[in-house]
């Protein structure tokens, strides 16, 4: 990788974290790393693993793919999907969400990569939700516990 290339990993890191309004110590602390190291790398003097970029995407909450285009481990995908770019442009989700969204849609196109022969699975019927209404007297944990606090009625013979 060229020098170019670790400074603008450097630089990226930087404006990310900026833009999550987390200073070099917070990330430092929750990627495990140390400050002098984490600033080495935004100062594009040091080359992160693959480990630690994933470290640093995790405490940054982005994905660890886009990391790995930045540092040239991974190539960047033109015109493959524009699920990451529909996640991360919807305002309506935190950081956190559009993360874990992000991660579920790439172990799903790792899956899928590993298996290209296996055919696609019909996706399944919907399970209707049954709400408690007043008729059926709600649950039965509830109907227990009534039950449990009512006496028993009992009818004798006689």
């Amino acid at each position: 990788m060229a020098k170019l290339d670790v400074r603008n990993l450097g630089d990226y890191i930087r404006d990310q974290r900026n833009s999550a309004q987390i200073s070099l110590r917070q990330l430092a602390k929750s990627a495990g790393v140390s400050n002098p190291y984490l600033s080495q790398i935004e100062r594009g003097l040091r080359k992160p693993s693959a480990e630690i970029l994933q470290q640093i995407a995790k405490a940054l909450r982005i994905s660890a793919e886009a990391l790995y285009v930045q540092a040239g481990i991974l190539d960047e995908r033109y015109g493959d999907s524009d699920v990451p770019s529909a996640v991360m442009g919807d305002r309506a989700l935190t950081e956190r969400q559009k993360q874990v969204l992000l991660e579920i849609y790439e172990s799903f196109r790792r899956e899928n990569d590993e298996s290209p022969t296996a055919p696609a699975a019909p996706p399944p019927e919907p399970t209707p939700v049954s709400a408690p209404n007043a008729e059926s007297g709600g649950t039965t944990r509830a109907r227990a516990a009534r039950s449990a606090r009512e006496p028993r009625k009992t009818t004798t013979a006689g």
